[in-house]
Order: C-alpha cells, then structure tokens, then sequence
C-alpha cells in the first residue's frame, strides 16, 4: 500500500510539473499551443477523476503534502471538466471537515469552479482579466463580506490579492 501511494505521489508530482511547463500555452496566441495545454488538462483531470473514484481526496497524509497540492492544481486546471471540478470540491470539503485539508485551497477550487458554471464567486480570488491596468476581478456574491470571509480561510485582504495581479 505504502509503495502504491509513493507511484501516486510522484504520478501527481509528473502531473503537475507537466502543467507548470505547459500552462503558459493555455494563454498563447497559437490555436495548436492552446489546444495542447487543453488536451493535457484533459488528460490530467480524466487522471484525478480516477484517482477520486478509487482514493477520494488525495490528501497529504495519504500522498503527501506536494502530490496533495499537485491534485489541487489539477482540479484547478480542470476548467473543460465540470464534472471533476464539482466532485473535487466536494471531496476537499470533506477533507477540509475532516482537518485533512486547506480551506484556503477550498475556497480557491469553490471560486474556480463557480465562475466556470457562470456564477459569482465567494472569496474573490478569481481575477477575470486587465482593464485600463488594473486587475478586474471577476464578481462576488457578498462584496462587502469578502475580506471577513477571505480571513476566515487565511487569504490575504481582497485588495492586496488583487494588487499582486496587477500588471508590473
């Protein structure tokens, strides 16, 4: 058993180094370099959904705490796969109940996964693009609870996260 989570570790540590040198072609002008960076976030989260389906959350007491973050970053990326998305935000909930997880890395999969379906985010942690050089955030249920909410899951004030976006 403690081989099999060592192979799942490094799987999801491939996984994401794959994605750390892939992920600036998701933003490419060249159609083929976009469609490579999809085919692989495909691929990676058809890989997470098989992973949930046999361990649930891959958290870091069962992978570790780098493979643990590798699977957030996968589900993260899993923008095409709602299916996956929603079923990793449910298993980290639990995980995070469980104290097994971040639920700084919860609120940033539930927002992730909320602007995918079209909806408002809670946390404020999605940045929808740049307009006229500052970061537009994408919009948020609760606004003027945002940073109470923020602080509650240990993520910086909503203005200095979107100071960070902004263009050097």
């Amino acid at each position: 058993m403690a081989q099999d989570m060592a192979a799942l570790a490094a799987e999801l540590e491939d996984m994401a180094a794959a994605d750390h040198r892939a992920a600036a072609n998701g933003y490419s002008d060249d159609p083929a370099e976009q469609l490579t960076w999809r085919r692989l976030t495909a691929r990676h989260g058809d890989r997470l959904g098989e992973i949930m389906d046999e361990h649930g959350w891959p958290t870091a007491e069962l992978v570790g705490a780098e493979a643990a973050r590798a699977a957030w970053l996968i589900a993260q990326h899993a923008d095409r796969q709602l299916d996956i998305q929603r079923r990793a935000v449910r298993l980290l909930e639990q995980a995070v109940e469980a104290g097994s997880a971040s639920p700084r890395d919860l609120a940033f999969l539930r927002d992730h996964t909320l602007v995918n379906e079209g909806r408002k985010q809670i946390y404020g942690t999605q940045i929808a693009g740049v307009k006229d050089g500052a970061p537009v955030p994408w919009p948020c249920e609760d606004p003027e609870h945002v940073d109470a909410l923020r602080a509650e899951v240990g993520i910086e004030p909503y203005a200095a996260y979107v100071a960070k976006h902004a263009p050097a």
